[in-house]
C-alpha cells in the first residue's frame, strides 16, 4: 500500500512512520497533558489520531484548542466503547500507510524518550512498560495467561509487575502472554496477518483478544523496561460486578475462555463460574450480579467467532463512523 500523503513523513528515507492511537471518553482533564506528553516525544509521531468517542465534557475545546503536529480527530456519533474506538483507530492508522501504530488510553503520558526506546527494538510487537507517578511498576501485562488449566479460575496467573516487583528489577525486555491497549505498538505486518481489535467487546479484554491472536499467528510480545509510560491514576482493578461493567467483565471473560480455551474443560469453564457466582449470590450483595452472570454467559455464546469486520483481510473503510479533523495540522514548508 503506498503510503498516505497526509502523512508527515520528514524523519529520512528508510525510517518507519509511526500513529499514535488514542481514544477518550470524558477525561478532558486527563486528556490535555496526556497530549502535551505526545508533544514532548523525543521522536514525534508521524501522525497522533484521536478517536473522541462522543464525549460530552469539553474534551471537543482540548483538542480544538491543541496544537500538536501531526494531530487528526475523529469524532464519533456515539460511544463505541474502548473496544470499537480502538477498532476505528487501528483501521485508520492502517488505512494511512504507517509501518507501526501505538495505541494508548488518555490517561497515560509517555517519557519523553519512549517512542525512541521502542523504535529501537526489531520486533513486530512491543509494548510499555507503565508505573504511576511515585515510579512505582505497575506493569500488569500478563507474564503467563492460562488458558489450559480449568482450575485457573484467573487465566492471568503471573504479570511483570509481581514477577519482577520493581523496573530496576527487570531485564531489558521481558516476553509477555498478553497486554493492556496502554502502550502497545504492532508493525502493520502483525495488522494485515490477524485483523483489529473486536468492537464486539465494547469495553474489557479486547486487548486479551488481539493479543492471543498475535501469540496464536507466531508473534512473540515484548514489554520493552525503558519504555517509559505514567498512569495518571492508580490502578483501580475493583469493579461492581453488579453493575454495567461487570456485565461486560464476565461476558468477555468468558469470550476469551470459550474462543482460546485449549481444551474442553477450560471452556466449559464459564458455566462453571456462573454456577458459583449464583449459589453465593446471597453472600455476595444479591441478585443484580448473579443477573449479570446469566446474561454474560448467554450472550458469550453468540460471540464465540471473531467479529467479521475485526478479522484479517476485512473492509477497512475510513470515514463512514464519525467526523475526522486536523486541529493539528500545519501546512508543508
Amino acid at each position: 500500500m503506498s503510503r498516505d500523503p497526509h502523512v508527515r513523513s520528514d524523519t529520512g528515507p528508510g525510517v518507519e512512520t509511526v500513529a499514535i492511537v488514542v481514544v477518550t471518553y470524558n477525561r478532558a482533564d486527563l486528556l490535555e497533558p496526556m497530549l502535551a506528553g505526545l508533544g514532548a516525544l523525543e521522536r514525534p509521531a508521524d501522525l497522533v489520531l484521536v478517536i473522541d468517542n462522543a464525549s460530552t465534557d469539553h474534551t471537543p475545546e482540548v483538542l480544538a484548542r491543541c496544537g500538536l503536529r501531526g494531530l487528526e480527530v475523529v469524532r464519533t456519533p456515539e460511544n463505541l466503547g474502548g473496544a470499537g474506538g480502538f477498532h476505528l483507530g487501528m483501521r485508520t492508522a492502517y488505512e494511512r500507510g504507517v509501518d507501526r501504530i501505538w495505541v494508548m488510553d488518555d490517561d497515560v503520558v509517555p517519557a519523553p524518550e519512549c517512542l525512541t526506546v521502542l523504535l529501537a527494538q526489531d520486533e513486530a510487537c512491543l509494548t510499555s512498560v507503565r508505573e504511576e507517578r511515585s515510579g512505582a511498576l505497575v506493569e500488569k501485562a500478563a507474564t503467563r495467561f492460562d488458558l489450559r488449566n480449568p482450575l485457573a479460575i484467573k487465566p492471568k496467573t503471573s504479570m511483570v509487575e509481581t514477577d519482577y516487583g520493581s523496573r530496576d528489577a527487570m531485564p531489558e525486555r521481558v516476553e509477555v502472554e498478553n497486554v493492556a491497549f496502554e502502550g502497545l505498538m504492532v508493525r502493520r505486518e502483525v495488522v494485515a496477518a490477524i485483523g483489529l481489535p473486536d468492537p464486539a467487546f465494547f469495553i474489557f479484554y479486547d486487548d486479551v483478544d488481539f493479543a492471543l491472536r498475535a501469540r496464536r499467528a507466531g508473534y512473540r510480545i515484548w514489554a520493552v523496561r525503558d519504555a517509559v509510560l505514567v498512569r495518571q491514576l492508580s490502578f483501580d482493578q475493583q469493579h461492581d460486578l453488579a453493575g454495567w461493567k461487570g456485565y461486560y467483565m464476565y461476558r468477555n471473560l468468558f469470550v476469551v475462555h470459550l474462543r482460546y480455551g485449549e481444551n474442553t474443560l477450560v471452556r466449559l469453564k464459564p458455566w462453571l463460574v456462573v454456577l458459583v457466582v449464583v449459589l453465593l449470590s446471597p453472600l455476595r450483595g444479591g441478585r443484580a450480579e448473579a443477573r449479570n452472570v446469566v446474561r454474560a454467559v448467554l450472550d458469550a455464546r453468540r460471540l464465540r467467532a471473531l467479529s467479521t469486520e475485526a478479522g484479517p483481510g476485512a473492509p477497512a473503510r475510513v470515514g463512514d463512523v464519525g467526523d475526522v479533523s486536523d486541529p493539528g495540522r500545519r501546512p508543508p514548508g
